[in-house]
C-alpha cells in the first residue's frame, strides 16, 4: 500500500513539474492566464453563453424513458 502511495505521489510530483515547465514559457504563461481570466488577444472575439432562467423545463425522465416507454405512450 505505501508503495502504491509513493507511486502516486511519484506521478503527482511529475506532473506538477511539467505544468511548471510549461508555465515557464510564453505560450504554456498566456494559456493559463487565458483559462483562469477568460482573457482574450487584441482582435478575437469572446461569446459568453448565459442560461435563460425563464425558458421551460424539460422533464428529464421522459427523455431518458427510451424507446419502449415512447411506443407505450403512443398507445395510449
Amino acid at each position: 500500500m505505501a508503495e502504491e502511495k509513493i507511486q502516486e505521489l511519484q506521478k503527482e510530483k511529475a506532473e506538477l513539474l511539467s505544468n511548471i515547465n510549461q508555465l515557464k514559457t510564453d505560450k504554456g504563461m498566456e494559456a493559463s492566464i487565458r483559462e483562469k481570466f477568460g482573457l482574450a488577444k487584441e482582435g478575437e472575439d469572446m461569446v459568453v453563453v448565459v442560461d435563460d432562467k425563464d425558458s421551460p423545463k424539460t422533464d428529464s425522465s421522459a427523455k431518458s424513458a427510451g424507446f419502449f416507454s415512447f411506443l407505450k405512450n403512443w398507445f395510449k
